[in-house]
């Protein structure tokens, strides 16, 4: 196995950083790894809450964001491999997203309004 390889399978993430154009990995044994936001289109339209609020996969073999539903390994990381959603994928994620400064209010039910009408 190449010495890339084994470097990529052994790496370890330890903290993580989402700066406005980077994502910053620091490994337990002392590399700090950076790449690229544009890497990650779903962290990339993410807002600063949603790319603070991070959780390791295992022992830290990876990264997830549960609000972004984005999920990067490591070895990827360190392998220079950047995120292979499809465009169809990306743009359905995009669209299930709602807009941050929308209240969610509760819907109408219809049931209600016969209710209040049969009242009177």
């Amino acid at each position: 196995m190449p010495t890339s390889a084994l470097a990529a399978d052994s790496a370890v993430a330890r903290n993580v950083r989402v700066t406005g154009e980077h994502l910053v990995i620091d490994l337990r044994d002392g590399r700090v790894v950076s790449v690229p936001l544009s890497w990650y289109p779903r962290l990339a339209a993410g807002t600063p809450a949603e790319r603070k609020r991070w959780e390791l996969i295992g022992a830290g073999i990876g990264i997830h964001w549960p609000d972004l539903d984005e999920d990067i390994e490591v070895g990827a990381l360190l392998l220079g491999l950047a995120s292979t959603e499809s465009p169809t994928s990306l743009r359905r994620w995009r669209a299930s997203r709602r807009p941050a400064n929308k209240r969610m209010e509760p819907a109408r039910s219809g049931s209600r309004k016969r209710a209040a009408h049969l009242a009177r």
